[in-house]
């Protein structure tokens, strides 16, 4: 996946409301932007780190950049759209570039299922195959060298384990994939520190056939793709 046009870069200053923040350009000027994150973005979000941000030719829109990546002190390159994760899992999966997944032929986005309300991120199918559900979670969170899902408490995902659940033991394929979007993560684990009955809801959730999976996503400001896949802990 390329960005085009080329994403820009800027100074950040604070990040608030969620959705936004304030940037300084290489000018001088001071901007606002749109941030399509709305976790608690630890790590990803320090005054001072460089941020890099794209831009919309929709005239309708308020804020007409988009906050993409954030380049740390470190070095270190985070994506911190959430939304660029389920478009690199829709690329892999259409390039075949996910092998425990190249053999199902029929892709469905965005599908309603489950008891709770819920969409399915992708719904595989293949003749002979059993059906396939993918959630999807973006991995920002890098403590010690180490990644963790999540970086705050997830209603949503505790309902998602369930739902994955229900599917698992209907004899059909259910499986939590995480993109890690920040190249300093190698190995993760689930977070039982940070959200306790997620990590227990994961751990049945494996037990009752969910399939876990991690992929590392290779960052640059010029664009991103999914590359190996990584170790991931789903015991607390």
């Amino acid at each position: 996946m390329e960005f085009n046009p080329p994403l820009q870069p800027a100074t950040l200053i604070k990040r608030y409301k969620r959705f936004l923040a304030d940037v300084t350009l290489p000018n001088g000027e001071e901007i606002i932007i749109h941030c399509a994150n709305t976790g608690a973005m630890t790590g990803c979000a320090t005054p001072g780190d460089t941020v890099w941000y794209s831009t919309s030719d929709n005239a309708k829109r308020k804020y007409p950049h988009s906050w993409e990546l954030t380049q740390t002190a470190s070095g270190h390159f985070i994506c911190i759209n959430t939304l660029r994760a389920n478009q690199l899992v829709a690329e892999a999966l259409a390039e075949k570039h996910i092998p425990e997944l190249s053999e199902y032929s029929k892709i469905k986005p965005e599908m309603k299922y489950g008891t709770e309300n819920s969409r399915i991120d992708f719904f595989l199918s293949h003749d002979g195959l059993p059906d396939c559900f993918i959630e999807v979670k973006s991995l920002t969170l890098l403590d010690n060298n180490h990644g963790f899902f999540p970086d705050a408490v997830t209603l949503r995902g505790q309902k998602h384990l369930r739902e994955l659940s229900l599917i698992a033991k209907e004899g059909k394929r259910a499986i939590l994939l995480f993109v890690a979007l920040h190249t300093g993560i190698h190995v993760a684990s689930v977070a039982s520190h940070i959200d306790i009955q997620y990590a227990t809801l994961l751990e049945e959730a494996v037990r009752s056939g969910v399939e876990v999976l991690c992929y590392q996503a290779d960052i640059t400001v010029q664009q991103m793709a999914l590359s190996k896949q990584i170790n991931f802990n789903s015991s607390k």
